[in-house]
């Protein structure tokens, strides 16, 4: 299971300090993972307002996020979380039918569980809803139907970076009925030490994500619609290894409008 309780205290309902207290341990990581951040998002928008020469679209849309719940990789259908995505992507035209397609998103991931139902004497439900900025970068083979529209599949890496989020919980215990929300705490992780991870602790995510995006669709003159399907490679608890096994790794299955600039 994901997440349950362990941004706040079990009794309670507040936040745990002990277990998050690490992530402040020193003002320097805060300010050097600020500009990593800033670094990031401006590169990835120079990256995609400078293919605007070529063609670029503003994308919206739904996503159905989930988290694998085992070592296979698989996930729970009835633990799917719907969320959305908006940004923009580029589109550069390489040879024939191949383009490339880099994009910068804000996007949201995560999963919620329910343990026994609302009207039992124990029921326990969470959502965990992360949003991050995520920059993907797609090969796209496009095959024509006339002059101006085409069927569109590709598939490529994507990059990301945790920015905010909240846990939502709520309990029933015996007729005691408790209902909080907390804000998501991500690592301090600088992806330029390999062998450690900063800032980690129980409950707080990695402040990183990657994986693999694939998609489909088709586009007009000015519309595209597509959906896609992101696999998640790293793991989502701090201080885990992403190598041992599949399980608590994002899975987003989404659906998109776009409008071409």
């Amino acid at each position: 299971m994901f997440l349950i309780s362990c941004l706040q205290c079990d009794r309670c309902g507040k936040p745990n300090k002990e277990k998050i207290g690490r992530r402040f341990a020193k003002s320097s990581t805060n300010c050097t993972n600020m500009k990593i951040k800033i670094s990031l998002i401006a590169a990835a928008f120079l990256l995609t307002t400078n293919v605007h020469a070529q063609s670029a679209r503003i994308q919206a849309g739904v996503n159905l996020a989930n988290v694998s719940v085992n070592n296979d990789g698989r996930i729970d259908d009835a633990n799917m979380l719907t969320s959305f995505q908006a940004g923009i992507v580029g589109d550069v035209h390489i040879a024939s039918i191949l383009y490339l397609q880099p994009g910068i998103l804000f996007t949201g991931k995560g999963s919620k569980i329910e343990i026994g139902r609302p009207n039992e004497n124990l029921y326990i439900k969470q959502t965990t809803n992360p949003f991050y900025i995520e920059v993907p970068l797609n090969f796209v083979a496009k095959l024509p139907f006339n002059s101006e529209s085409h069927f569109f599949f590709g598939a490529g890496p994507y990059g990301a970076i945790g920015v905010a989020g909240k846990a939502k919980t709520e309990k029933n215990v015996l007729g005691f009925v408790t209902n909080y929300e907390n804000k998501i705490v991500f690592s301090n992780d600088d992806p330029s030490t390999f062998e450690e991870e900063e800032g980690t602790g129980a409950g707080v995510l990695k402040r990183f994500d990657y994986g693999v995006n694939g998609l489909v669709g088709v586009e007009g003159a000015k519309l595209t619609l597509s959906a896609g399907y992101g696999l998640g490679l790293a793991k989502l608890q701090s201080g885990s290894n992403s190598n041992v096994d599949n399980n608590n790794k994002h899975r987003v299955l989404s659906f998109t409008l776009g409008f071409k600039l």
